[in-house]
């Protein structure tokens, strides 16, 4: 159940560097709101990692959740905010997807 929550956590990190994105974007109230959404997914985040931490080493639960981030946002950046899918970053990006898995895979 843990990794479930480490998931989430790492979900609602993706969640607040989309909103900090979409707060770049905007002006006036607009980019007032994505900074609660922003410090709403911030804190269910750090909630859920603390959660997670609770019965998971503390180092393959960081290295995942901080994971599960970076890929997520690198996705976002591609997909919403039209940031360039080189060979590269690709590459890299599957790396790190592999490293995930397996720290998943050696852990208890």
């Amino acid at each position: 159940m843990n990794w479930i929550i480490l998931i989430c956590a790492g979900l609602f990190e993706v969640v607040f560097a989309f909103c900090l994105g979409k707060a770049k974007e905007t002006v006036g109230s607009e980019m007032y709101l994505w900074y609660v959404g922003f410090l709403v997914a911030l804190g269910t985040s750090m909630a859920l990692l603390i959660k997670a931490t609770q019965t998971l080493p503390i180092g393959t639960a960081y290295t995942v959740w901080t994971g599960i981030g970076a890929v997520g946002t690198v996705l976002v950046g591609i997909i919403v905010f039209k940031e360039p899918a080189t060979f590269l970053r690709i590459l890299f990006l599957i790396t790190l997807i592999g490293s995930i898995i397996g720290l998943k895979a050696v852990s208890n």
